[in-house]
C-alpha cells in the first residue's frame, strides 16, 4: 500500500461511522461549510435534489469526503450500492480550487474515513488540512487521484508567478480534462475506497469497470468533434484550464488568463492578447467560464467581432440547476463543453444548438 496515496495513522483497526453519528457530530458546526454542497452520495442524485446513497438505513456507512466535484461524482459511482458515502465538501457554485473554507471542513475531514484530494501544491486548503491531520495522528485515510498520471509540462506563456503542480512544480494540475488520464483517477479512488472498506472491492470494481467505459467512449466523441472541425483555434474567456483537451486531442485552444487559478484577475495586457488572437484568427464564436465573472466576454462582444459567446466549465464545480438535473462530469461534458467545442471548432451552426442549462452566473 503506497502510503502518500493512503495512509492509516494510527496502524489500528479501521472503524465505520454511520450517517446519523457523522451528522451528530456536525450539527450545528459543519452545516455553514456543508450547506451549499452536494448531499452525501454514493449514488445518483435524484429529480428533487435527494441523494441515494445505494445502501440501505440499518447499514453502517463509511463516509468519504473530497475536496473536488469531479472527484467526489467519480467516486460516489464507483461506490455506488455499497455503504459507502461520498460526501463533496466544495458548496455548490464555487470553483474547486479557488476556494478557502471555514474550520468546520477540517472536522469533516478529521471524522472522515478518508479524504479523496487532488495531489500536493493544487488546493492550498486541502494541503493544509492534511498536514493538519499529521499533526493530529489522524486516522483518516488519504487518496490521492493524481497518483501516477502523466502531467504535461505548463504552457510557455504561464506567468512564473505560478509554478504548477508535481516534480519541480512544473506540471500543469488539470488532467482530468483528458478522459484517456481521468481513468488512472478512477483506479486510484477504487484503491482507496477497497483500503477502507475490503468487503465491498467487487462491487467497486464493477462500477469502476463501467466508469472507464462511459470515458473511453467520451474519448471518442471528443475526437469525433475535434477530427470534424473546420477550425484548429479556439478561444476561451477563461482561466489556463483546458491544455489537456488541446493536448489529447490537437486542437490549439487560447485562454484569456495565461495563469492557473480562477481568481478573476484579467489584466489590461490579457484583454490586448485576445483582442489580436480572435482579430487574426476571424474568432466570432468564444466560450465563456460558467464559474468565473463572465465582464470580460461581454467585453469582447462589444470590443471585437464575436457575435457570441458559450459556457465551459473544467469540471471544476457544479451548479445547482445541475445538481437538480443529476448531472456529473459526463453530463457536463456533454450538455455544456462539447455543444460549445462544437460551435466553436466550426463543426455546428449556433442555431442548431440548444442549450438546456447554462449553469450559474452566466447569461448568454
Amino acid at each position: 500500500m503506497n502510503s502518500d496515496r493512503r495512509q492509516n495513522n494510527t496502524g489500528g483497526p479501521r472503524r465505520t461511522i454511520s450517517r446519523r453519528t457523522f451528522t451528530a457530530l456536525g450539527a450545528g458546526t459543519i452545516a455553514t461549510g456543508l450547506a451549499g454542497c452536494i448531499g452525501g452520495s454514493s449514488g445518483a442524485l435524484s429529480g428533487d435534489g435527494e441523494t441515494d446513497t445505494g445502501a440501505s438505513e440499518d447499514d453502517d456507512e463509511i463516509v468519504v469526503v473530497a475536496s473536488f466535484f469531479t472527484f467526489f461524482d467519480f467516486a460516489r459511482q464507483i461506490a455506488d450500492g455499497t455503504p459507502v458515502v461520498i460526501e463533496n465538501l466544495v458548496p455548490t457554485g464555487l470553483h474547486g480550487h479557488g476556494w478557502e473554507p471555514d474550520p468546520s471542513i477540517q472536522r469533516a475531514i478529521t471524522d472522515a474515513d478518508a479524504f479523496i484530494h487532488v495531489g500536493p501544491d493544487f488546493q492550498p486548503w486541502a494541503d493544509r488540512a492534511i498536514e493538519t491531520l499529521e499533526d493530529e495522528t489522524k486516522e483518516t485515510q488519504l487518496i490521492n487521484v493524481r497518483e501516477g498520471v502523466e502531467l504535461i509540462p505548463l504552457a510557455d506563456s504561464l506567468d512564473r508567478d505560478e509554478e504548477g503542480v508535481g516534480q519541480e512544480r512544473g506540471r500543469d494540475p488539470h488532467f482530468w480534462l483528458d478522459p484517456e488520464r481521468a481513468k488512472q483517477s478512477v483506479e486510484n479512488i477504487v484503491e482507496g475506497l477497497a483500503s477502507i472498506a475490503p468487503d465491498h472491492e467487487e462491487a467497486f470494481r464493477e462500477n469502476a469497470a463501467a466508469l472507464r467505459s462511459d470515458l473511453e467512449t467520451l474519448d471518442a466523441e471528443w475526437q469525433a468533434i475535434v477530427d470534424a472541425a473546420e477550425r484548429d483555434v479556439v478561444f476561451l474567456a477563461a482561466h489556463n484550464a483546458f491544455a489537456y483537451l488541446a493536448d489529447r486531442y490537437g486542437v490549439t485552444i487560447e485562454p484569456l488568463v495565461v495563469n492557473l487559478a480562477a481568481n478573476g484577475d484579467v489584466r489590461p495586457a490579457d484583454m490586448r492578447r485576445a483582442q489580436e488572437t480572435i482579430a487574426e484568427n476571424d474568432i466570432q464564436h468564444i466560450g465563456a467560464a460558467v464559474f468565473e465573472p463572465i465582464r470580460s466576454a461581454r467585453q469582447l462582444l462589444e470590443q471585437t467581432d464575436v457575435k457570441a459567446y458559450y459556457p465551459v466549465t473544467p469540471y471544476a464545480g457544479t451548479a445547482e440547476s445541475w445538481v437538480e438535473r443529476g448531472w456529473g462530469y459526463l453530463d457536463i461534458a456533454r450538455n455544456i463543453n462539447m455543444p460549445t467545442l462544437r460551435i466553436l471548432l466550426g463543426v455546428d451552426d449556433p442555431a442548431s444548438i440548444d442549450f438546456v442549462d447554462y449553469g450559474r452566473n452566466f447569461e448568454p
